[in-house]
């Protein structure tokens, strides 16, 4: 809601009145007037305080009328309303989040990255829309954690995460800790009765900073950045400790409303722009004050660039900028595709960067015995993120990047993400860097390395090197391979340190008594570990493949090798011209798969597995083989943003379909996501080999 002058005076004298009743705990009229008043002040200071950031009253004095308040309901149980100020925090923790369905489904934004695709966007709107120039609105495209929010009678009725864009996660109880969005808004005078709201959880610079800075004075370690920490306390099991993070929210789009019946859509609801000032109104915070109403794209062109130039300016990270149609009526007509509106586009700022000293390179092992070079840098902050550590991936890219410790290089975030080294400034260079020599012996176990013919990577290949032994352990455990929940990296590399088990079959013979005198083990987390590692052992053969990480078998490729065998012990009786014969599957992934079944020390690691449980049989035929799909082949390249890797693999099975692992004249249909690299380039050169969209895969699946 939004105070005038006249009712910020009057709640002013109010509460001055309640501060001078708290000592002796002095009822005005009645308890209800008394409840009644506190809601009022305590709600008028939440505002001034989370929205206007311009608090009236001291934290002492709000805490004495917020703890009055508390005691007088608890005393009068029956006048506790859902909004009163006392009921953010919820009793208990919460034990699931359950999904619950968007009344209107979440797209994804169209992304542009400079000017011509704006303009291209713009006259594509005009074209469908008939108009020589449309009013748009620009706003801030915020980086944190999407929500979704039902009001209905003026009441908060349910919070939920962006999810599939379909559904999400109802986390109800956490966003009621957010102190910026109401408990309850009056939609009622603008004649709505039940509203959906998008938005933003974010957490602004400064907070997260000190959220940092108390971890670190704890011996925690700090949260990575603003947006995953947002995005992590959306999903806290305990309230009370959401509402310690901080957390602020941007509501920025209606995507649905009814009225109330017999009542006309108010002039407030007519353009998105007025809607923003509404929410404002309504105590939200919204970007009302930081949007722009334009004229044509040119105007909406010159706004992104000055406002890239300002963002650091802002308390909280954004990465672009937003730009919609104002227009409601305009908005239904341009409609939307399965996967975006055509009434709105991101404009994505360039990538961040930033200059550092490069101090020193380490060389790390990998699962498959790789050495990967990683630069250690003075820490430097690039769009919200301090960066450390930047992977050089081999002796090549250092080698053509002309680095040496003591350089000053360039360092960007791609696609805000990532990190890399640009280049290094070898004009500041003063004598004193030092050359990078890349080791000759394996870092963690000493044996000589060796780089095969035609590789850029350089490689441990004794299997029984310590840092190799835990990687395949990581990966072993993964959501991807045996899917061993409450383990993770972290567990496993405190229990290979301090000796409870030394490789993979060690998993399953965990001695869990010690496990629990360690601190951070109750009895729920151990016996939710010992059911995760029990449920492990049924996992289907192609997990298990995978999860031995044997180079160059990725999921589709251990999905062929288990569908080819009864039991996984076949496979050692395979010549390399069997398994070349297997679908998709060429000469170099064959050799390794050869060799991995030739070593005495796998071929013992899968007998102890089998000893302790763990399936080892093949499903054969469990892959649907007739279905609308049946016969056709496909492959997957790129970012999919509706579906998952594995959901959309899992749906083409499903249907009678097969998974390659390859562009070749064996493949039907190549589906391409966003940055889709070598694989588009190489089907477009076989004529037989149809390009899907992710949208036109999924209209072929439901056909």
């Amino acid at each position: 809601m939004t105070y005038n002058k006249d009712a910020e005076l009057t709640l002013s004298r109010l509460a001055k009145e309640l501060l001078a009743l708290v000592p002796q705990q002095t009822l005005m009229e009645s308890p209800e007037r008394t409840i009644e008043g506190l809601r009022d002040v305590i709600r008028y200071n939440d505002w001034r305080y989370y929205i206007q950031n311009d608090p009236v009253v001291s934290d002492f004095e709000y805490d004495q009328l917020f703890a009055w308040l508390k005691k007088l309901e608890s005393d009068n149980p029956g006048l506790i309303t859902n909004d009163s100020p006392t009921q953010r925090v919820a009793r208990g923790l919460t034990k699931e989040f359950p999904t619950v369905q968007h009344l209107v489904p979440m797209l994804s934004l169209e992304n542009s990255y400079n000017a011509d695709d704006l303009l291209d966007w713009d006259r594509k709107a005009r074209e469908i829309t008939g108009l020589d120039v449309i009013e748009y609105c620009i706003e801030p495209k915020f980086d944190g954690a999407s929500i979704s929010l039902i009001y209905e009678n003026n009441m908060l009725v349910r919070g939920a995460t962006r999810g599939d864009g379909v559904a999400g996660e109802d986390i109800t109880n956490n966003i009621r800790q957010i102190r910026t969005i109401p408990l309850s808004a009056n939609f009622a005078q603008f004649g709505i009765q039940q509203i959906e709201l998008r938005g933003e959880v974010l957490i602004n610079k400064t907070t997260f900073k000190n959220f940092n800075d108390q971890r670190i004075a704890e011996n925690l370690p700090p949260l990575a950045n603003p947006r995953n920490a947002a995005s992590g306390s959306m999903r806290m099991v305990d309230p009370k400790e959401v509402a310690k993070r901080g957390l602020e929210a941007f509501l920025y789009h209606m995507s649905y409303h009814a009225m109330q019946p017999g009542t006309e859509e108010p002039v407030e609801i007519q353009t998105h722009s007025n809607t923003l000032d509404m929410l404002l109104e309504l105590g939200f915070r919204s970007p009302a004050k930081e949007k722009k109403v334009v004229q044509g794209v040119q105007a909406v062109i010159d706004y992104c660039l000055a406002f890239e130039e300002v963002r650091d300016n802002l308390p909280y990270e954004i990465d672009g900028m937003v730009i919609k149609v104002n227009d409601y009526q305009l908005q239904d007509k341009l409609g939307m595709t399965t996967h975006h509106p055509r009434w709105a586009i991101a404009y994505k700022f360039k990538a961040r960067q930033s200059t550092s000293i490069l101090r020193d390179v380490e060389f790390q092992v990998g699962r498959t015995g790789a050495i990967t070079p990683v630069a250690k840098i003075d820490p430097v902050p690039i769009g919200g993120v301090t960066v450390s550590s930047i992977s050089l991936f081999n002796e090549d890219v250092i080698k053509e990047k002309d680095l040496k410790k003591g350089d000053t290089v360039l360092v960007e975030r791609a696609g805000d993400v990532i990190p890399y080294i640009v280049k290094s400034m070898a004009d500041l260079r003063t004598g004193k860097e030092e050359d990078i020599k890349f080791p000759t012996n394996c870092p963690v176990c000493d044996d000589v390395l060796v780089k095969p013919e035609g590789e850029s990577v350089w490689r441990c290949n004794n299997i029984n090197c310590e840092a190799q032994v835990v990687e395949r352990m990581i990966h072993y455990v993964s959501k991807d391979a045996m899917d061993i929940k409450s383990f993770g990296e972290s567990n496993v590399r405190k229990f290979y340190t301090m000796g409870f088990m030394h490789d993979i079959p060690g998993i399953y013979a965990l001695d869990f008594e010690k496990i629990g005198s360690l601190e951070g083990f109750g009895k729920k987390s151990i016996t939710n570990l010992q059911a995760a590692i029990e449920s492990s052992k049924t996992q289907p053969l192609h997990r298990l493949i995978f999860g031995l990480g044997i180079r160059y078998v990725g999921e589709t490729t251990a999905k062929t090798l288990a569908n080819a065998v009864s039991n996984i012990m076949d496979l050692k009786d395979f010549t390399e011209e069997q398994v070349l014969a297997l679908e998709d599957i060429g000469p170099k992934v064959a050799g390794s798969i050869k060799q991995f079944f030739e070593n005495d020390d796998n071929i013992h690691m899968l007998e102890k597995l089998a000893a302790l449980g763990v399936n080892m049989e093949s499903t054969k035929g469990a892959t649907a083989i007739d279905g609308s799909l049946s016969g056709q082949t496909f492959l997957f390249t790129g970012t999919l943003n509706k579906l998952k890797r594995s959901e959309a693999e899992e749906m083409v099975e499903s249907h009678g379909g097969k998974i390659l692992g390859g562009v070749s004249s064996k493949l039907n249909y190549l589906v391409v996501g966003d940055d889709a690299g070598s694989k588009l380039e190489k089907a477009k050169k076989i004529n037989s080999i149809k390009i899907l969209t992710e949208d036109e895969f999924l209209a072929l699946i439901q056909a």
